[in-house]
């Protein structure tokens, strides 16, 4: 009897503290200011309480696991191939700290790049010719030459990435837009994660799509290639999709009666997880058939896009995505760790990538969604000016360097055909406007509609944020 009590207690306070709290502020409130606040106190904030007018309904993520080389694709640095094999400096080193893997090195020789680099379209921005499909699209592109981050090794660098923090746990970058948008598609997760099947590189966790101490609905959702492309959709042997209906209503009659005796929001989610599960067993089916795409468009992305789990494939795949409205999109593709045999291995994963990333952007843009899509290309971190390993006249290796590299974006409110930042000839520092990551996530929210200081969560006693106390806005990049 004293249990039932203190859980009738509890319950009456939760619904009379929630439920004239939200009639108090509606009164009070213009209508979509009251919906906005009402759905923040339920766990979501609505699309009505953006910040901004926002120039990206969407983002795609192209992520590049592993840290490219900015040396070799498009941080064009002559000097190091007249000063090829001599010792880097002590002046530009400036005694900062080295990975493992080469800070007992006795030398650390500078490596010119082993490919040639040309300026290319009206923006004349320089580019490998190891990336001939992203020279064409060059005045599409935002390059900002200097990101930086503290993180050294992969796992902290993906990590503070993905989720603003080098320590996991702590939701993700989708799971943060995701809650604080809301949702453009009922029938697809808000949050889709595609990984490039069968490749090797540093390891990728589930947690880097996480949804941490948000609600676990705003987590990423994996599409993988093969039968069954979201795991445990597909209903077992024997059940028909009218019992599966007859089962979730049952389910749904018996989470009621938890959630009005125990007021737990994840009851909440639960239902509507099965819910979109349900809704889902149609349109994934229909979102990953591609049997309708005309060839034209499997030629444009190459020919890796018509083998599923290929990245060109998920490239396709993150465009029919888009199309149905789900707000972010991520891909990973790894295998960019080259501490050694870099010029052959980048020689691989250029092939794998630059065509269909190209072909997105291309793609996007003839549909008239780039203007509202924000697609991103870049890694965790770069690489070393200096050879890890041994230097010879056809080979070398480049070590994790996090003091300066490359990413780009294009569309969804990005100005089209800059370059911005600068490194010091070496390519070792930033000699000009250094981007954080959390000046990179600001950025992203910002033209998404978000103010990145005001999209919180309140947690263990604290309101947390992606930024996290930190980030500043990008201005010069933004059209």
């Amino acid at each position: 009897m004293q249990d039932l009590i203190k859980t009738t207690r509890r319950a009456f306070l939760s619904k009379t503290g929630l439920g004239l709290g939200s009639f108090a502020l509606s009164q009070l409130l213009p209508t979509s200011q009251a919906t906005a606040t009402a759905d923040k106190i339920t766990g979501q904030i609505a699309s009505s309480s953006q910040h901004f007018v926002p120039k990206a309904k969407r983002i795609i993520y192209l992520f590049q696991s592993g840290g490219p080389s900015q040396i070799d694709l498009f941080d064009h640095k002559p000097l190091l191939n007249q000063k090829q094999a001599e010792e880097l400096p002590d002046s530009v080193r400036r005694g900062q700290r080295l990975t493992g893997m080469s800070a007992n090195q006795a030398t650390l020789p500078l490596a010119g790049t082993a490919f040639k680099f040309k300026q290319h379209g009206q923006s004349g921005a320089w580019i490998s010719d190891l990336l001939p499909h992203t020279s064409e699209i060059a005045d599409e592109l935002c390059f900002i030459k200097s990101m930086h981050t503290e993180a050294i090794n992969h796992d902290p660098a993906i990590t503070f990435f993905q989720t603003g923090s080098q320590i996991s746990g702590r939701p993700s970058m989708g799971s943060w837009i995701s809650y604080g948008m809301g949702s453009m598609n009922k029938n697809l997760p808000d949050f889709c994660v595609l990984v490039t099947k069968d490749k090797g590189g540093q390891p990728l966790y589930a947690r880097l799509w996480g949804n941490g101490f948000l609600p676990s609905k705003f987590q990423g959702i994996q599409f993988r290639s093969g039968k069954d492309p979201v795991l445990y959709l597909t209903n077992p042997d024997g059940v028909s999709p009218a019992c599966r209906r007859l089962m979730l209503d049952r389910l749904h009659d018996l989470h009621q009666l938890q959630y009005d005796r125990e007021i737990d929001p994840e009851i909440q989610t639960r239902v509507a997880q099965y819910e979109m599960a349900y809704r889902m067993q149609t349109s994934v089916p229909e979102v990953m058939d591609l049997s309708e795409e005309p060839d034209y468009i499997f030629d444009m992305y190459g020919s890796d896009s018509r083998t599923p789990g290929t990245f060109a494939a998920n490239c396709l795949l993150a465009r029919r995505l888009a199309e149905r409205d789900v707000r972010f999109i991520q891909l990973y593709h790894q295998g960019w760790d080259q501490h050694g045999g870099l010029p052959n291995g980048i020689r691989r994963q250029c092939k794998e990538t630059d065509q269909a990333s190209a072909a997105l952007v291309a793609d996007l843009k003839q549909r008239g969604m780039l203007e509202d899509t924000l697609v991103i290309w870049g890694g965790e971190f770069g690489r070393t000016c200096y050879c890890q390993g041994k230097l010879t006249t056809i080979d070398y290796g480049r070590d994790h360097h996090p003091r300066c590299f490359t990413v780009w974006l294009a569309g969804g409110g990005i100005k089209p055909g800059t370059t911005y930042g600068e490194t010091d000839p070496y390519g070792y520092n930033i000699a000009q406007n250094p981007v954080h990551v959390y000046d990179f996530q600001a950025t992203l929210l910002h033209l998404l509609g978000i103010d990145h200081e005001q999209l919180t969560f309140k947690y263990q006693g604290r309101h947390f944020r992606l930024t996290d106390v930190h980030g500043n806005l990008v201005h010069d990049i933004l059209a």
